[in-house]
């Protein structure tokens, strides 16, 4: 079966160690952000008010992945997510990710240089050693 690209768009979703922001507020970037969401990752609730500028890293990083879950997406690529993340924000995010995975039936591809956190976050890993790819099972 072939997607167009607005669909393929929609299913599969890229969260990159460095989000991206275009407009000047947070909530311009959002349909709607759930009181429930920022409180499960220790997000203020009125920071949808706030300046994109007077964002952390880390609360960037994390409102990118309200963002980039708001379409539902199917498939997440995962590409250093955390890097930016003190280990309590990591643990937030985790857990966040995992719940929005079993409650959609839908997977992820996890990159990270963190061998413990893909213990954590994987069944299956995949390393690449002397140019070869070798699968690890959890």
């Amino acid at each position: 079966m072939q997607l167009k690209a607005n669909e393929w768009r929609k299913k599969v979703a890229l969260l990159s160690a460095e989000t991206h922001w275009w407009f000047d507020s947070v909530g311009e970037h959002f349909k709607a952000l759930s009181s429930e969401n920022l409180q499960l990752l220790d997000l203020p609730e009125d920071i949808s008010t706030w300046a994109v500028t007077r964002l952390s890293s880390g609360e960037k990083q994390r409102l990118g992945l309200l963002r980039l879950l708001e379409n539902m997406p199917d498939v997440l690529l995962l590409d250093e997510p955390t890097a930016n993340l003190d280990k309590q924000n990591v643990n937030l995010f985790e857990k966040f990710v995992d719940n929005y995975l079993l409650a959609n039936s839908a997977c992820a591809i996890w990159v990270s240089h963190d061998a413990e956190q893909l213990k954590r976050v994987s069944a299956l890993q995949y390393e690449i050693i002397s140019g070869g790819l070798v699968s690890h099972v959890n």
